[in-house]
């Protein structure tokens, strides 16, 4: 199955790739990365031979099994097929509509609209309030379902793809200083996931192209 080494498009502060990059270390699978600067000379994903790879323009992609995935549901569905050890999709059918439900609500119903590409748009002073607004309407929703959903984690007592997508959505609501009191089992969630050593390898703050000021 393997052609060598996969390759993951990243970009060290994109939640999008750090999803991934959390699937690919709770699976243990050997990757490389290269970075892909979202800001830097313009934005390198603009560049014609990385468009190549993903039309979308967008981090994360990733090369495995002679295919290139762009999506990072997409990814991890693949990978999840593919790798099934450990399992992120739970093999009950409820549950597993209960992860995808989660799961796209933060990265269809949150994640793009406080995008870069969105924020652009925006206007700079406006934003902090644009980004705020977004992730706290998604979020409204997400701490109620998953007060029926949780346990341990965000479907029961398994870490699933859900959790993936939750970690990385609390990192961007803490930078765009959202109060995340009124998100106790948001918050309960994140910090059980963020004891986790997969969690913790693939952090922004240890990745190849963390800038040093922001390493840890």
């Amino acid at each position: 199955m393997q052609a060598g080494k996969p390759i993951l498009y990243s970009y060290f502060r994109s939640s999008c790739s750090w999803r991934v990059r959390i699937a690919l270390a709770l699976k243990s699978i050997d990757y490389e990365t290269i970075p892909i600067n979202l800001i830097k000379d313009g934005g390198q994903q603009f560049s014609e031979e990385f468009q190549a790879l993903n039309p979308m323009k967008q981090v994360p992609a990733l090369k495995i099994d002679g295919i290139t995935i762009g999506q990072s549901l997409a990814i991890i569905e693949y990978l999840e097929e593919t790798r099934p050890t450990p399992r992120l999709l739970p093999q009950d059918p409820k549950k597993r509509a209960h992860v995808r439900m989660i799961s796209d609500l933060i990265a269809s119903g949150i994640q793009p609209l406080q995008n870069l590409s969105v924020l652009k748009q925006v206007g700079q002073e406006n934003q902090l309030t644009w980004a705020q607004k977004a992730i706290t309407s998604g979020f409204n929703a997400l701490e109620q379902i998953l007060q029926s959903t949780a346990g341990r984690y965000c479907v029961g007592d398994e870490v699933s793809m859900a959790d993936l997508c939750l970690v990385p959505q609390v990192a961007n609501a803490e930078r765009f200083k959202v109060d995340l009191t009124p998100y106790p089992t948001i918050s309960r969630i994140n910090k059980t996931l963020l004891a986790l050593e997969a969690f913790q390898v693939s952090h922004p703050c240890r990745q190849p192209d963390t800038p040093p000021e922001l390493r840890a």
